[in-house]
């Protein structure tokens, strides 16, 4: 499991464009990101294979284009429960806050590339411990539990 792409976008709705690296800020989110801030959505996610999956059905998109702040390989987004606190390098702590979302409108993403997967296959998560991150650090998923403290 390991981050593949960062990408920041400087307002909400437009597709991210990729960093090598950055820094999570605790209880706000990615630096220099629109969506960062004192709210549950902090920080996006999204498959790696979820976005070669929409390039395989015919969209042209690559990292960034569905808004996704970390594009990830190995882990299966949407199917990790609430509360689920992920480990992004050696330091940054982040919790999933909400899997999927609603679009009330259709936004710049969608008209641009004919199909948006992040209210479908898109995790959003809080920033509980910042640090650096840089595309191609490790993931793991932290250990739950009374035992986990």
């Amino acid at each position: 499991m390991k981050i593949v792409s960062i990408a920041i976008s400087r307002r909400k709705g437009t597709r991210k464009v990729p960093v090598a690296e950055t820094r999570l800020i605790a209880d706000h989110g990615l630096e220099g990101d629109a969506h960062a801030g004192k709210w549950h959505r902090q920080v996006s996610f999204l498959s790696a294979e979820s976005i070669a999956g929409a390039r395989a059905s015919g969209l042209e998109v690559t990292f960034g284009d569905f808004a996704e702040n970390i594009a990830t390989t190995g882990i299966d987004w949407k199917n990790l429960p609430l509360g689920t606190r992920v480990r992004l390098g050696p330091s940054a702590l982040v919790e999933i806050t909400q899997i999927g979302k609603e679009c009330h409108k259709k936004c710049a993403i969608y008209y641009q590339a004919g199909d948006c997967i992040m209210p479908r296959e898109g995790v959003f998560a809080r920033v509980l411990t910042g640090g650096r991150i840089r595309s191609g650090d490790a993931i793991s998923i932290e250990p739950s539990g009374p035992s986990a403290g």
